[in-house]
């Protein structure tokens, strides 16, 4: 199912970028959601499935959306 894969690839680019469960709700919410459209995948639930991984998908991308401006926000360390 195209929509669980790129849910994967959402939630890993989240991580690249920095997203952990415990720093980052939206991260957490990926991955429950994820893990629920995995479950309803294994039921035959197909569109359960596909919504649940839609969800995972939209929260994996805000996830990484955080990271990435906390990280430009981040001051740059000084040289000595």
């Amino acid at each position: 199912m195209q929509e669980m894969s790129d849910a994967r690839q959402a939630i890993a680019a989240a991580r690249a970028a920095g997203a952990t469960p415990t720093t980052s709700p939206d991260f957490y919410a990926a991955q429950a959601a994820i893990g629920r459209a995995e479950s309803h995948l294994q039921a035959q639930e197909f569109t359960r499935a596909r919504l649940a991984a839609l969800e995972a998908k939209r929260h994996a991308a805000a996830a990484l959306a955080n990271a990435n401006s906390q990280h430009a926000e981040a001051p740059a360390s000084q040289p000595h």
